[in-house]
């Protein structure tokens, strides 16, 4: 049941948003999302199952979140029905009831503190890494027999290739698949700057930034440390 409306910004980012739920759906049919709104602006959070990461997309609103939830919201929702709720050309979005959200939906990366990181490889050389670790996958699952096609197995092989560095930074590769796949890995309208790519690191997490949404990791061996719990 709707209680709620959001008036995005324009209807752009009413589509961009429909995109991003869309491509979250195509890989959970229940997929849920946790929706952040105060001032202007709506954040997105989804755990794509695929990519063991978190995805985070930003939505400009068209005036502050109020409607008597006090200056605020915090809710998580199904993906599906916040879909189905969005009016691209009115631009405006309705908030359906709360659903019971998965673990990751408890456990977000922390708001503030974030600090850029060094050794990220310009826009073009991870796209073209990406691009080179999806033909490594799909080569070496075509050289695999077909006894040896196992779950077991192929999940070995993504493992092995989506934990890879990005150049000498520690965020894995599948965190650029992932924003590659989410529509975030793109040259933005009208050019881009030369590097519209950022890494920043708060804690455990690393958050690679793009002009379209973020992908967030934790980085391994640091346990815990850096996790807002909301």
């Amino acid at each position: 049941m709707t209680t709620t409306a959001l008036h995005l910004a324009d209807d752009g980012e009413a589509a961009d948003l429909a995109a991003f739920l869309s491509r979250l759906i195509h890989y959970d049919r229940a997929a849920a999302v946790r929706l952040q709104a105060a001032g202007k602006t709506l954040a997105v959070f989804g755990r794509p199952p695929s990519f063991e990461v978190l995805a985070i997309r930003a939505a400009r609103l068209a005036k502050p979140y109020e409607n008597g939830l006090d200056v605020t919201l915090d809710a998580t929702v199904s993906a599906g029905e916040l879909l189905e709720s969005l009016d691209e050309r009115a631009a405006t979005a309705g908030v359906p009831a709360a659903v019971t959200g998965p673990p990751w939906a408890g456990v977000l990366p922390p708001r503030g503190g974030w600090r850029p990181e060094p050794g990220l490889p310009p826009f073009d050389a991870v796209r073209a890494m990406v691009a080179q670790a999806v033909a490594d996958f799909r080569a070496r699952i075509g050289a695999l027999p077909a006894e040896r096609r196992t779950r077991a197995e192929l999940d070995g092989i993504g493992q092995e290739i989506w934990s890879r560095p990005v150049g000498g930074t520690e965020l894995p590769l599948r965190a650029a698949h992932a924003a590659q796949s989410l529509g975030f890995l793109r040259p933005t309208a009208g050019g881009r700057p030369e590097q519209p790519l950022k890494l920043l690191a708060a804690g455990a997490w690393l958050r690679l930034r793009t002009p379209y949404g973020s992908t967030a990791v934790r980085r391994a061996g640091l346990g815990s440390l850096g996790v807002s719990v909301r």
